[in-house]
């Protein structure tokens, strides 16, 4: 039987600087990503907002930004509703916007992260980043995120016997990555000395081996094919494939902690139902949220063998090219990881790709996308397949 819903396009993006924004405040940034955006799809109006975040409830004292970024952009009448998935919420948003256009429920749905991570002290983000873990068994027991994943990658380099120094690969990339990205973080090239003398956080993670935490805005509003105003001006970018897939919560739960199984399954699901193999995307957004998650993240989407996702980082050269570009606006590392919004800067940063607009950073001949958001250490993932679309409209 033929598949009758109607395909969804993004039409319009934009974004604000990824850093710290002290003088921007929540309602700023993400009023200015979604005015970008609707401007981008040569005007397009919203029927419905899905807004990704993690922190305004707490760090912003800020619920219920549906309405409050409905309001001050504008957008009368719009339904605007927030989706919760930790660290994933932007991914999960792209995702209930996608399934709005996909139903034939929604013709136009913009998609807004929006985080500021500055709205607390940074005493204050470890006692509310282990709301990502089972509160239970994990966070209870003095367990953080970061500090999960340091033990995973402990076990990690142990069991696969890793040379230190080939990890530094990984944010080297990304940060060469950023150099040419206006709206990155960090934009300064990182060298092997840099990397081996940057102090210890958490053993065996270093300064460079953690994404920093930033505020920052990004929007993607999606539509039907019929309704995209004539003349755009760019090629369009079609959401080929979307998958949302959970893990147990808690680590000590899972079958085997060295394999993000949820990352694995969404990845598989989603290249699925876009007709491709992970092989066959020209580039990879992952969620390097630590150098433990890059790690996991190629093996789990099947681009590594099991044990061997650090052995890809030791040719730097190779890397930033096929068989696998990762990164290509420097990632959650050196672009910045502004949490609930980083989901929607890969999928603006993949448009940027496949629409030919990525600057310096541009890959030759990039079509096919995959993007991946993740929560906490791999509990959540949201895998998105992007694919160019030749014809403007």
């Amino acid at each position: 039987m033929a598949d009758t819903r109607p395909e969804v396009y993004i039409a319009g993006i934009g974004q604000t600087n990824v850093g710290e924004l002290w003088s921007l405040s929540l309602r700023d940034l993400g009023v200015k990503a979604i005015r970008a955006a609707i401007k981008d799809s040569g005007g397009l109006q919203p029927q419905a907002l899905f807004v990704g975040n993690m922190l305004a409830a707490s760090a912003s004292h800020q619920a219920n930004l549906g309405a409050l970024l409905c309001e001050w952009a504008g957008l009368k009448g719009a339904e605007g509703t927030t989706a919760e998935a930790a660290d994933a919420s932007g991914g999960a948003a792209l995702r209930m916007a996608y399934t709005a256009i996909r139903s034939g429920i929604v013709d136009v749905a913009l998609v807004i992260g929006v985080e500021k991570a500055t709205d607390v002290l940074d005493s204050d983000i470890d006692s509310l980043s282990v709301r990502t873990l089972d509160s239970d068994y994990e966070a209870a027991e003095g367990l953080t995120p970061i500090g999960q994943a340091a033990l995973l990658m402990q076990r990690y380099i142990y069991e696969n016997q890793v040379e230190r120094e080939a990890l530094a690969a990984f944010p080297m990339l990304a940060h060469a990555n950023a150099v040419n990205n206006p709206n990155a973080m960090y934009r300064k090239p990182l060298t092997l000395e840099t990397y081996l003398k940057a102090g210890i956080l958490t053993e065996p993670f270093n300064l460079y081996d953690i994404a920093p935490l930033a505020d920052g805005a990004a929007a993607v509003l999606l539509t039907r094919r019929e309704l995209v105003p004539e003349g755009l001006g760019h090629p369009l970018v079609r959401v080929a494939g979307s998958s949302l897939v959970t893990d147990r919560l808690a680590l000590h739960d899972r079958s085997d902690p060295l394999f993000f199984d949820a990352a694995a399954v969404s990845v598989q699901r989603a290249c699925q139902q876009a007709g491709i193999t992970p092989a066959q995307a020209d580039f990879f957004e992952y969620a390097d949220i630590t150098t433990l998650h890059a790690i996991l993240s190629l093996e789990a989407a099947g681009l590594a063998p099991r044990g061997q996702g650090w052995r890809l980082a030791r040719d730097h050269a190779q890397w930033q090219h096929k068989p696998l570009p990762v990164a290509t606006l420097g990632g959650y590392k050196a672009r910045g990881n502004p949490l609930g919004a980083a989901g929607v800067y890969q999928a603006v940063e993949a448009c940027l790709q496949l629409r030919g607009e990525a600057g310096a950073t541009q890959l030759p001949q990039a079509r096919v996308g995959m993007i991946q958001a993740l929560a906490g250490t791999g509990s959540t993932a949201l895998t998105h397949v992007l694919m160019q679309v030749e014809e403007t409209n």
